[in-house]
């Protein structure tokens, strides 16, 4: 299970789609504080933006993204919101990353290899230095993890890290580390991978007065809850970045982020809704760009409570749902629909079945097997905490009418909604960001599994996941996999109609950005790639 990084620098692959829907309206233009005059030539582009000829070096990209306030810091083990995931990315690398179908691919490490029992890893570091020079070494990569581990620190990526025993682990040389393992686990790369995993020097521990990281870019300066302003690293292992400094600005609302980039304020506006897009598709002024597949959207089930123990009663539900009506109404068509399986075009994903369609009268059927030939009410928690959750809600409810089925909606606190929702109710609205379909699994369908909220606990379940990470063969863990989620499929209490698009926008002088990078993958957010014409 060698595997070694790819050459060269991504490419910006054609979009998926590019053409969005017209409709709906944004606020009037707001300043935004700590914009400076932009860089940058004024080169006509093609309505694509994808740029003609080879990348220009030079200029100045500024990029608002919603930010953390006062108390921000560029500490990169305190990675949570995705303003931070990017800043990080420009300053930090990561022993891997997950591509575009959540495979972990090489980053600073150049390959990994597993022993036969899969419970120790050898990973060998590429060549790559800090910004002050000095070479990345294996001290390096154990101090990074076991500081991420400290039991007395609340490092988001410290569960990722779990199955690792650091005491045990240790350099075999400066560019050699050995990873001993606490079991069998044939998705370690995906613990490399994990978010929030920064390698950082042997003892660092300030990083918000002059950080020092292996990233394509290197600190300037930092206005906490308003901009980092960062430098090309020219000796960056995978090659300097075409930008000659890129500034993060902080615009918590999104219509001064969009207003921002209108205004030439900035050329890059990260998190934008819909409404907004459709708003902007059409006039030119910038370019719209959907990150396909970077947000599951769904419901879940609570498998262990009525009337969902009963897997009839689930089956019924995954009838009612119609998906395509769900993708327009909630979404406003940014995205594509769903088949109840988390990883839609994920590495390991069960593509062979058969895609689930509406039939009320099957639904129907199931229902009165389960004893509710009468009639069934069940209450839908919701709330506006994210994206669509209220309008699925309400489309959701009109499509179980037509089943019979009566669906009160509750609205739940916004500040609350995830663990009021994790072991409470039985049927509620619910997404997910990128991930594996092994971290999926292990995080929400285990029997401890600690966010397990469809209360999914099976012994034999758990027994297959395990027999996964045990299979060093990789097509036979594959149909490990595909067991699964064809049980999940079944009867499982995810019912997932849905995978939301992420969409940012770029002034029409801007180039490379990833057009096929869903949120939170290593494409995504890639400013040592981009460059301006």
């Amino acid at each position: 299970m060698n595997q070694h990084s790819t050459s060269g620098r991504p490419v910006n692959r054609p979009a998926r789609r590019t053409v969005l829907a017209i409709g709906g309206g944004v606020a009037a233009s707001v300043a935004l504080a700590g914009c400076s005059s932009g860089s940058g030539g004024d080169a006509a582009t093609d309505s694509a933006g994808k740029g003609d000829g080879e990348p220009q070096r030079g200029g100045t990209l500024r990029a608002a993204f919603a930010g953390g306030g006062a108390n921000e810091t560029l500490d990169p083990h305190l990675t949570n919101l995705f303003a931070d995931a990017a800043r990080a990315k420009a300053l930090f690398d990561k022993l891997a990353d997950f591509g575009s179908d959540m495979a972990a691919q090489p980053r600073l490490a150049e390959s990994w290899e597993p022993n036969g029992a899969l419970d120790r890893w050898t990973v060998t570091l590429r060549e790559a230095r800090w910004h002050d020079g000095e070479p990345v070494t294996a001290a390096d990569v154990l101090y990074s993890y076991r500081r991420i581990a400290d039991p007395d620190q609340a490092f988001r990526a410290k569960s990722s890290l779990e199955p690792i025993d650091l005491e045990a682990s240790n350099a075999v040389d400066d560019r050699t580390v050995e990873f001993h393992l606490k079991r069998p686990y044939a998705e370690f790369p995906n613990t490399l991978a994990a978010f929030g995993a920064y390698i950082v020097p042997d003892g660092a521990g300030d990083f918000d007065e002059a950080p020092v990281g292996s990233g394509p870019f290197r600190f300037v300066s930092f206005e906490p809850g308003r901009s980092l302003v960062v430098e090309r690293f020219d000796d960056y292992w995978e090659g300097a970045a075409h930008l000659d400094r890129l500034e993060f600005v902080v615009a918590n609302e999104e219509s001064a982020r969009i207003n921002a980039l209108l205004g030439g304020q900035v050329e890059y506006a990260h998190e934008l809704d819909p409404t907004t897009a459709r708003a902007h598709e059409e006039g030119g002024q910038v370019r719209m760009v959907r990150l396909p597949n970077s947000a599951m959207q769904g419901f879940v089930m609570k498998t262990d409570r009525p009337p969902f123990d009963d897997k009839r009663v689930r089956e019924a539900f995954f009838l009612i749902a119609d998906r395509e009506e769900l993708v327009q109404g909630a979404l406003s068509g940014a995205g594509e629909t769903g088949n109840d399986l988390f990883g839609k075009g994920y590495q390991y994903y069960a593509d062979d079945l058969p895609q689930r369609e509406q039939d009320l009268e099957r639904a129907r059927e199931l229902l009165t097997e389960a004893g509710h030939g009468d009639g069934l009410t069940v209450t839908l928690d919701t709330s506006p905490v994210a994206t669509g959750f209220v309008e699925a809600a309400e489309i959701f409810k009109e499509q179980a009418a037509g089943a019979g089925v009566t669906v009160k909606i509750a609205m739940g606190n916004q500040d609350t909604y995830w663990s009021d929702t994790l072991d409470s109710g039985v049927l509620a609205c619910t997404r997910s960001g990128t991930m594996p379909i092994e971290s999926h699994i292990s995080q929400r369908l285990l029997t401890d599994s600690p966010t397990n909220a469809t209360k999914w606990q099976h012994d034999d379940f758990d027994d297959l996941y395990h027999q996964a990470q045990a299979t060093k063969d990789e097509t036979d863990r594959a149909a490990l996999y595909g067991r699964m989620q064809r049980r999940l499929h079944s009867e499982g209490g995810f019912l997932i109609w849905g995978f939301a698009d992420w969409i940012v926008a770029a002034a029409n002088h801007v180039h490379g950005v990833d057009e096929e990078a869903p949120a939170n993958t290593l494409d995504w957010a890639r400013f040592d790639g981009v460059w301006m014409a």
